[in-house]
């Protein structure tokens, strides 16, 4: 895999919005999160042209989107890329993506949700994409949530730590407070007490594998183009999947199972890593689990493949860092979940990011279109 370089605080992190408008619609919520990229990690903010646009300009205009990723990758000056949210038809962005010069050029891009299409196109052509928080969903409500969550952010993206061993954070919560509302921005929802972490539903024996996957329902979308891995891609994959806030049934969770079954993706695989289904109650989260077990074990014959549920990631918070194309352990019997490696390369990019020449931070630093 080609892993992008160390960011450190002090690099340089372009903002795009890849999916939705919701920073035009949301101003507050957003610049919380870039506030908090700024004092929490460090990071010199770069606001692309996307990041603010209206929602009905990006979607009438899937090239601006994508040029926005292009030239980032491009640019020398910028050390990584996060989205500010995620959205519907970031798919649409594909077929405008300079594959061949990103390759060139590998950095630390970061979102969850609708960001899974170009993340796992991205990791499909050999470079390690990033599978966490966005500014407005994660980043903005840090200071609200366990102090456990920005020490794992911290270890994933600065330390060099590896091999990291996945700890549950001690509480979770399936959303956050009424972003219009300023006595509120930046809380979140009930809080539930996370006694029990994660469960493997099935497995016995020790299995490592490279990561990748994202939401369950974005992954449907690319099913079927040129952008979906081909048979040979599934060997030795750990694949993690989450659901939206659409809350699909478990009934529908099982439906895009098959189709993976019917592509062969069981048998090729190491392990299944499914993350907390957001708004689900109880009696909804055992089904789910009986689907799951019912698909991969009874249907498609893999009933040594390790499935683990309930994983810290994805529309709950606090989320866990995944990185696509990072060796992962999975250890049924003493339920632990391991990342084996460092997802960056040995060489940090922003040692000497405050010598640099200052660039504009808002609306954006370059302009190839209104």
């Amino acid at each position: 895999m080609i892993k992008p370089n160390k960011i450190l605080p002090g690099s340089r992190i372009a903002v795009i919005s890849p999916s939705s408008g919701l920073p035009y619609l949301f101003p507050d919520i957003y610049e919380l999160g870039l506030k908090n990229l700024q004092e929490i990690f460090g990071f010199d903010i770069v606001e692309m042209p996307t990041a603010r646009m209206s929602p009905d300009d990006l979607y009438r205009n899937p090239q601006w989107r994508a040029e926005d990723m292009n030239q980032c990758f491009q640019d020398d000056k910028i050390d990584g890329i996060i989205t500010s949210i995620g959205g519907y038809e970031s798919v649409r962005i594909l077929p405008y993506l300079d594959t061949e010069m990103i390759m060139k050029h590998p950095k630390f891009i970061m979102g969850f949700s609708d960001a899974t299409t170009f993340l796992a196109y991205l990791n499909q052509l050999g470079m390690v994409t990033i599978y966490g928080p966005s500014v407005m969903a994660g980043i903005a409500q840090i200071r609200s949530l366990p102090a456990e969550y920005a020490q794992h952010l911290r270890t994933i993206l600065f330390s060099g730590k590896f091999p990291y061993s996945y700890t549950p954070f001690p509480r979770w919560t399936n959303g956050y407070k009424d972003w219009s509302n300023p006595e509120t921005l930046g809380e979140c929802q009930e809080f539930y007490e996370n006694e029990q972490g994660w469960t493997f539903l099935q497995g016995e024996n020790v299995e490592q594998g490279l990561l990748w996957g994202g939401c369950i329902e974005v992954l449907e979308f690319m099913k079927a183009t040129v952008y979906w891995p081909d048979p040979s891609f599934w060997q030795d994959k750990v694949l993690f999947f989450e659901t939206s806030e659409e809350k699909p049934t478990p009934g529908q969770v099982g439906y895009m199972l098959r189709n993976y079954g019917m592509q062969g993706v069981f048998g090729k695989i190491k392990g299944v890593i499914f993350g907390r289904a957001k708004d689900y109650t109880a009696e909804e989260k055992l089904q789910l689990n009986e689907i799951i077990v019912s698909v991969i074990k009874v249907e498609f014959g893999a009933d040594t493949v390790p499935i683990v549920v309930d994983f810290d990631f994805g529309h709950t918070d606090p989320k866990f860092i995944l990185p696509l194309g990072g060796r992962i352990e999975l250890r049924p019997g003493t339920n632990e979940i391991i990342l084996l490696d460092c997802p960056f390369t040995e060489y940090p990019i922003a040692s000497e990011a405050q010598c640099r020449p200052e660039m504009p931070h808002t609306p954006g630093y370059s302009s190839g279109y209104p």
